[in-house]
């Protein structure tokens, strides 16, 4: 199966530079093992890539891309806990989705899938992960999802 880099690359993704955070916390804490990456947004480049609420503005396709993207953001928060060994995953534990929808949405998990299956793409089994899709009123510059994770990681 190769490395999660190999994979990564096969992909045609490189990880970018974390995102800084928009408020007051740390992008990662890692303790014994765990690592729990704050919520991440679908930024790219420094910009949003996404902006609305599903039910509205935005689709369910369009927001899985978004999900997606803020995956891609946890894993450079990953990277950069483990010392840039992604060999160091032991395994996603948790996903944390939160979608900004219109009272009557329902398809929050769809959403969400968009950050699992990228998971599971380039984790394989250790990217196999609990999960939590919940639907929100807003999110931060109004974007449509935030994804945040808990990770254990090789010592």
């Amino acid at each position: 199966m190769g490395s999660v880099v190999d994979r990564l690359q096969a992909m045609g993704i490189e990880l970018p530079e974390p995102p800084k955070p928009v408020a007051s916390y740390v992008g990662f804490v890692e303790h014994n093992g765990m690592v729990f990456v704050s919520g991440q947004l679908p930024l790219k480049d420094g910009a949003v890539t996404h902006t609305g609420l599903l039910g509205a503005e935005v689709s369910v396709e369009d927001a899985a891309v978004a999900a997606k993207t803020c995956a891609i953001n946890i894993l450079a928060q990953i990277n950069v806990a483990c010392g840039g060994d992604l060999e160091r995953i032991q395994r996603c534990v948790r996903l944390g989705g939160f979608v900004a929808s219109t009272p009557d949405f329902t398809d929050h998990p769809k959403v969400i899938n968009g950050a699992s299956d990228f998971m599971g793409e380039v984790l394989g089994e250790k990217g196999q992960h609990a999960r939590a899709a919940v639907g929100v009123a807003a999110l931060p510059l109004n974007v449509p999802v935030e994804i945040d994770a808990i990770f254990a990681i090789a010592q």
